[in-house]
């Protein structure tokens, strides 16, 4: 998928969600500081079909753990995606933005292979 279709899909959920909000007049609960809470209610869900998992397990996830992996995952974009909404942040360019930032930040022929950040030892 090319950048303009990914913006397009995000958008379309933007709008879908935004909608689904109103709607349900949720938007006076859904502040930043409500959503960034719920965010992160939502990953340590995540975190916890993780958690007693060895890395090589948490590859290989059954059907049943990977489709409620899923679901937390979607449940982590949603509330990112509302917390950008109501700032007016537009994730995809802040994304494009951050990647050029990380590239600068971890060189590749100095962090290849490596778990830290370019300047440790």
């Amino acid at each position: 998928m090319d950048s303009q279709a990914s913006t397009t899909a995000l958008d379309g959920l933007v709008q879908r969600l935004r909608g689904f909000a109103r709607e349900r007049d949720w938007e006076q609960f859904h502040s930043p500081k409500n959503l960034s809470m719920a965010l992160i209610v939502e990953a340590a869900e995540l975190v916890e079909h993780f958690q007693w998992l060895t890395e090589q397990q948490s590859l290989q996830l059954t059907a049943n753990k990977l489709a409620a992996v899923e679901q937390e995952l979607a449940d982590i974009f949603i509330y990112l995606i509302r917390i950008s909404d109501r700032l007016g942040v537009n994730l995809v360019e802040a994304a494009w933005r951050k990647i050029e930032i990380n590239e600068r930040k971890y060189p590749a022929d100095k962090v290849r292979g490596k778990a830290g950040k370019s300047d440790d030892s």
